[in-house]
């Protein structure tokens, strides 16, 4: 069994493991309830699971809090400040170096991709199954699927409706590895407008482990009343993870509005905070 495959499997555990908590938090459950819920000895229910997010179980039920939410965002403040004063049209993160955002040309755009070849595939991440499609330039998506493969393969299908496709499973496979694994950078291939490229610009600025809301993003664009637009254009997002919608919440702290699940976000930035401290 390849790494990506195990991670993936133990993800789907504790993603189940962390719905339970969710929906019985007002109760606070026990080790003994959750490792049970999920058919796992405790000891190395919470092995896992510490070894995966970072934290104990139950140091992650008591962190899923509204408090916890918000002073996480107040911390990631001033940093993100930081970050985004280098400039809306630059490609440096203070965390993630070399990564370049290529927009669609004019053409391609209005065409929805037409004589663009893409190859695509499917394979394992630790955070789930997932589509992910590349084309000479870079990759051009990226979405998981949570047993719901015809409806991701439509949302690409939606970006680049008019482009000749190629499925190579292995190929995916390697990319996925490079990424998930190996921590390996590639140029990102988007296509939207001007107003979405900025957003998304502006996400890959804030730091790994951290988050920024809808109201700090529309600031940093100098359009402070932008706050929907802003939210719509994270919404329309085809490149998960490498472009890290999951580190933008709502102002009041809400885990809220995310394509790829509430429950997926969460683990997300659990995962890049271990891997912030451990560096």
């Amino acid at each position: 069994m390849s790494d990506l495959v195990e991670k993936s499997q133990t993800y789907k555990k504790i993603e189940k493991a962390i719905n339970y908590i969710d929906k019985n938090f007002k109760d606070q459950p026990t080790l003994e309830e959750i490792a049970e819920h999920i058919n796992m000895s405790k000891y190395h229910f919470s092995r896992v699971f510490k070894e995966y997010v970072g934290v104990t179980p139950i140091q992650f039920l008591q962190t899923l809090t509204l408090n916890y939410a918000k002073e996480h965002l107040k911390e990631s403040k001033s940093i993100l400040d930081s970050s985004l004063d280098l400039g809306l049209s630059s490609t440096s993160r203070l965390h993630d170096l070399f990564v370049n955002i290529i927009g669609v040309t004019p053409k391609e755009y209005k065409e929805s991709g037409l004589d663009v070849e893409i190859t695509y595939g499917y394979g394992s991440t630790p955070f789930g199954e997932a589509l992910i499609a590349f084309t000479k330039r870079g990759i051009c998506y990226l979405g998981f699927i949570d047993n719901n493969e015809e409806a991701v393969f439509s949302r690409f299908m939606a970006v680049w409706e008019k482009a000749t496709l190629k499925k190579d499973d292995k190929k995916a496979h390697e990319y996925l590895n490079d990424i998930f694994l190996k921590n390996k950078k590639y140029d990102l291939v988007v296509k939207g407008t001007n107003f979405q490229i900025n957003v998304w610009r502006a996400l890959m600025n804030i730091p790994d482990g951290l988050i920024s809301s809808y109201q700090d993003i529309a600031n940093k664009l100098e359009k402070p009343k932008a706050v929907r637009a802003v939210a719509s254009a994270i919404g329309s997002n085809h490149i998960g993870f490498l472009i890290p919608c999951h580190r933008v919440i709502a102002k009041s702290g809400a885990m809220s509005g995310y394509r790829w699940g509430i429950q997926r976000k969460k683990i997300l930035l659990a995962y890049e905070d271990l891997n912030n401290k451990k560096e």
